[in-house]
């Protein structure tokens, strides 16, 4: 396999420069990928800053990849060339364990002799030696962990489906959003956004709760038909038991995460998507007054992902994205950290 153009950071300062990469050769179940875009994620940044732990340089990130296969293993059954594909979050998994063969291989436990556990789209492999994600012209991947990009669905929007679209789609489903619920999205970046038009396509009652109003007639384009500024007295106290669920894709260490689990009904869910650097607080009773839940959720796994990629096919939905080129990636994590987007930065990878 050739080498591909790159780019990629070689420390915490994140300065991005391009670069080639040598990708490994399609194994028999393997498939090559010709990427067209990648979108940045926030995670790509904590990965790089080593916001949540060491990493390995040099580090090319990206799990957010969409493109056209261009060549396959000799036992690829799945895909053929020249088919739309894209990749998410997680590139392998043991397959035996209870969660992959449950369909959650992003929780993957691994077996003896197998993988030791899910196998993330770049940073260190199984063997501890260093991979790389999607900010590349190329792509290697199992088929098994591909997905179809339907052919209503661009490129460009396709790339941040693969991760903002799964982890919002994932709690929507499982929480049940859908007629007659009321859901709150707390945050409208490029998670909050997604979630919005994704819990207003199922059907439910979509509101959005934002420090200001900034992004109101946004929020109300996407689907939400209310829309509440935390930046303004007494809000959350007005909407005490108002919602069935809450999404929450704010990764902010100073939000009340007490006042806004009182704001849903009795038996009502808060789930975080958002993932706060540092350890946050929330005083029980808010909890127990109303038998009330608090979750957590992390992506989902292969066949969910390729049921919401259907999903938004279907029904129309694409993020909002802003085009940039590889010599942009640097400027564009510190605006990404200033919350200077709308809604999603995504790499065209033709300008390497």
């Amino acid at each position: 396999m050739p080498d591909v153009l790159a780019y990629a950071c070689d420390d915490r300062t994140t300065q991005f420069h391009r670069t080639t990469i040598t990708l490994p050769e399609p194994g028999p179940h393997d498939i090559y990928i010709e990427v067209r875009y990648a979108g940045i994620c926030h995670s790509d940044i904590h990965t790089a800053r080593e916001e949540w732990g060491p990493a390995r340089y040099p580090l090319t990130p990206g799990h957010e990849i969409a493109g056209v296969v261009a060549r396959v293993g000799e036992a690829v059954t799945r895909y053929a060339v020249g088919d739309r594909v894209g990749v998410g979050c997680m590139v392998n998994s043991c397959r035996k364990c209870e969660y992959c063969t449950d369909g959650h291989e992003q929780f993957c436990t691994g077996t003896p002799g197998g993988l030791p556990g899910t196998l993330w789209t770049y940073g260190p492999d199984a063997q501890g030696n260093p991979t790389a994600g999607g900010y590349a012209q190329g792509f290697t991947v199992s088929e098994d962990f591909a997905c179809r990009i339907p052919d209503s669905i661009p490129f460009e929007t396709a790339a941040p489906l693969l991760c903002a679209g799964i982890t919002t789609y994932s709690p929507l489903k499982r929480y049940g959003a859908g007629p007659g619920t009321r859901v709150a999205v707390v945050g409208m970046g490029g998670l909050g956004h997604m979630a919005v038009q994704i819990s207003a396509a199922m059907g439910a009652t979509t509101a959005v709760i934002s420090h200001g109003r900034s992004k109101e007639a946004d929020a109300r384009r996407f689907g939400a038909t209310e829309f509440y500024a935390t930046s303004e007295d007494g809000t959350l106290e007005a909407l005490a038991g108002s919602f069935d669920l809450i999404v929450c894709t704010v990764g902010a260490d100073d939000l009340d995460y007490t006042a806004l689990v009182r704001t849903l009904r009795p038996f009502g869910t808060f789930v975080d998507v958002g993932l706060p650097e540092h350890p946050s607080q929330i005083h029980m009773a808010a909890l127990c007054n109303g038998n009330k839940a608090m979750a957590g959720s992390q992506i989902g796994g292969i066949a969910q992902t390729q049921e919401m990629l259907d999903f938004c096919a279907e029904h129309g939905l694409h993020p909002q994205v802003e085009i940039i080129g590889g010599q942009d990636i640097t400027s564009t994590y510190d605006k990404v950290v200033g919350s200077q987007v709308r809604y999603r930065y995504v790499i065209d990878t033709s300008t390497f």
